[in-house]
C-alpha cells in the first residue's frame, strides 16, 4: 500500500534533500488531496516547527478536516498537549522524533505521559539516523544514540517506529538495506523504512504484509516482523506531482 506524504513548509508542500535543500515546491496544498483520494493514508509533516521556525498548523487542520483518509502528523510535537490537540483535529496517529530524547538518552518523562494520555496505539516514534547515529532538531544535532541499541526502550511507549536513513534522504541515489534489515531484527513492531528508496522489487505472497510511503520521489515500506524473516525495503520509481 502506497501513502502519500505532505512535507509542510511556509506553507507549501516541499520536499527537501538531506532536509536541507528544497527540490520541489507545491503551493496548492489542499489540491493535494484531491490527487491523493485513492489512498487509505496521509502522512503530514510540519517542517517549520520541526526547525522551530513557525507553524503549519492552519494548513494541518484543514487537511485533517477535509482529507477523506486517515491521517498522521508529525513534526515539532515536543509536549503532550500538543500531540493531544492534532489528535483533536482528527489525526490518527502523531510522530514523535526529537523529544523523544533528551540529554542523549530516552526521553521517559515525556513518552511515559504521551503514551497515557494519548494512547501508545496513537504514537509512532522516528529512528532518523546519519552515519549510524541518531539525528534530531531537524536532522542537526547527531546523538551518540544508534537505532538499534534504543528500540526496545522504546518500544513499552509506541505503536510502531518510522526509520529515515538520512545519508541519502531526497537524493534518489539507493538505501542501506542492511540496515533496515538490522533494526528488523530488533523489533516486531511495524517498522516503516525510508531515505533513499528509488525503485520497487516485487514480493512473494510470503512475504510480510507491507506499508509503502512515497514523498514526490521517495518511497518508506513499513513491515511487522516475521520470526527469521529480514525486512526488505521496497523501492519504487519517482512520480511528479
Amino acid at each position: 500500500m502506497i501513502v502519500p506524504c505532505i512535507d509542510l513548509q511556509g506553507g507549501k508542500a516541499v520536499q527537501l534533500v538531506r532536509g536541507r535543500r528544497l527540490a520541489l515546491s507545491v503551493d496548492d496544498v489542499l489540491g493535494l488531496l484531491d490527487k491523493f483520494r485513492g489512498f487509505p493514508i496521509l502522512h503530514v509533516i510540519d517542517l517549520d516547527a520541526a526547525l522551530r521556525k513557525g507553524s503549519n498548523a492552519r494548513w494541518i487542520k484543514r487537511l485533517c478536516a477535509r482529507a477523506k483518509m486517515k491521517v498522521r502528523v508529525g513534526g515539532g510535537i515536543r509536549t503532550v498537549a500538543r500531540a493531544e490537540r492534532i489528535v483533536s483535529w482528527g489525526a490518527e496517529k502523531i510522530i514523535v522524533g526529537s523529544a523523544a530524547f533528551e540529554n542523549g538518552k530516552v526521553c521517559r518523562d515525556f513518552l511515559r505521559p504521551l503514551a497515557a494520555r494519548v494512547d501508545k496505539k496513537r504514537v509512532i516514534v522516528a529512528l532518523d539516523s546519519e552515519g549510524g547515529r541518531i539525528v534530531v532538531r531537524g536532522w542537526r544535532e547527531r546523538l551518540a544514540l544508534r537505532p538499534e541499541d534504543v528500540i526496545p526502550e522504546l518500544e513499552p511507549f509506541c505503536s510502531e517506529f518510522l526509520a529515515t536513513y538520512v545519508d541519502n534522504e531526497g537524493t534518489m541515489k539507493g538505501t542501506d538495506l542492511a540496515w533496515f534489515r538490522k533494526l528488523r531484527r530488533v523489533t516486531s513492531l511495524p517498522l516503516t523504512a525510508a531515505g533513499g528508496v528509488r525503485s520497487m522489487r516485487s514480493s512473494s505472497a510470503r512475504e510480510n504484509r507491507h506499508e509503502c510511503r512515497r514523498r514526490y520521489g521517495h518511497l518508506h515500506r513499513q513491515t511487522r516482523r516475521r520470526p527469521n524473516r529480514p525486512v526488505i525495503a521496497l523501492p519504487l520509481l519517482p512520480s511528479c506531482i
